[in-house]
């Protein structure tokens, strides 16, 4: 896999888009006009979601539809014991327990299949993808979910590691508090687009650390954690679930996005409305959005210092950094909102 760096990518003048060429100036002080130099193109969350991209990317390439080279990118996150807050390693809820969240939407048709609080499966995603081709359902959830894997044939285990246990019994022992923003809620979320113009999406997680038994963020949520409309794009979340899912943030990126604005600004304004109706201080959301449209665009945005985020196609993969979104651009830009300007 050829890597580029961040500077020279920014600063490319000509790049070949589905086959053919097209002039696009990208400068530094234009980070929205991200545009992938190929299809097909894959986004995902946090510097972890380098390897996860470029293994959809190699499934893609190896014959694998964009449905599939999404669920094996996510699949590598979740095997990835290192990884603690995806899958498999993933830490506990307060009672000790892995409770583990995933979705998976194709954007023919807008397909989707969801489980939540789902234990000793070691990937979700791919259980969400049997929900959604297998049954009349979109979400199951807990014993439920469970009993529906061993059923298609997923193998029970247990995905507490023992570092994972010594540190909630340092947890439980001490009574401390997880502060938000802190290294206990990362997630893998992850979009493509295929050479056809194909999109479709994936989002997995064991949620906030030690939270409670049965508590299910934004990530298994469709809207929330994640969003694919096939007409116009995708997008995914990873943050604080609880500040997410109650604007149903996904949907409302791929909705802006409607309206003409790039997938940064689509991320952008998402937040910038989220704080404006929230109305705490927007450094303690703690949300962060990547988004990717149908004409290959690419970007992202967070609260506070904003996220890693990482993009991948043939002969380009790198860790980016979003848009960072603090109080100043809520009090300076928080008036412009292309979706309420149009219903006044």
């Amino acid at each position: 896999m050829k890597h580029c760096t961040r500077r020279g990518f920014l600063s490319k003048g000509v790049m070949t888009v589905a086959g053919g060429v097209m002039s696009q100036t990208i400068t530094q002080s234009e980070p929205h006009a991200h545009l992938a130099g190929k299809r097909p193109v894959f986004v995902s969350t946090w510097n972890f979601g380098q390897t996860a991209n470029e293994a959809s990317l190699r499934k893609f390439e190896a014959g694998g539809s964009i449905l599939d080279a999404v669920e094996e990118g996510i699949r590598l996150t979740e095997s990835d014991q290192s990884n603690a807050s995806v899958g498999d390693g993933g830490k506990p809820n307060a009672a000790g327990k892995v409770q583990l969240d995933a979705c998976i939407m194709h954007g023919p048709g807008a397909k989707a299949g969801s489980v939540g609080g789902i234990e000793d499966i070691a990937h979700p995603i791919s259980v969400a993808r049997a929900v959604m081709e297998k049954t009349p359902h979109v979400m199951l959830v807990g014993e439920g979910a469970k009993k529906f894997a061993l059923e298609q044939g997923f193998t029970a285990k247990n995905l507490l590691t023992s570092k994972q246990r010594k540190e909630w019994r340092n947890w439980r022992r001490e009574k401390r508090k997880m502060e938000a923003g802190k290294d206990n809620h990362d997630t893998i979320a992850l979009v493509g687009l295929a050479k056809d113009g194909t999109l479709a999406g994936g989002c997995s997680t064991s949620g906030l650390a030690y939270k409670m038994p049965g508590r299910v963020g934004d990530s298994p949520i469709l809207g929330s954690g994640l969003y694919v409309d096939n007409e116009i794009g995708a997008a995914g979340a990873t943050g604080v679930g609880e500040n997410i899912m109650r604007f149903c943030g996904s949907f409302m990126v791929v909705e802006y996005m409607r309206q003409g604005l790039t997938p940064e600004e689509a991320c952008a304004e998402t937040i910038r409305r989220i704080a404006r109706l929230d109305g705490r201080p927007i450094e303690d959301l703690h949300i962060n959005f990547i988004a990717l449209d149908k004409k290959g665009r690419f970007g992202a945005a967070g609260t506070g210092q904003g996220f890693p985020y990482a993009v991948t196609y043939p002969g380009y993969s790198d860790v980016l950094q979003s848009k960072a979104l603090s109080r100043k651009h809520i009090g300076s830009e928080g008036g412009n909102d292309p979706i309420e300007d149009q219903l006044k």
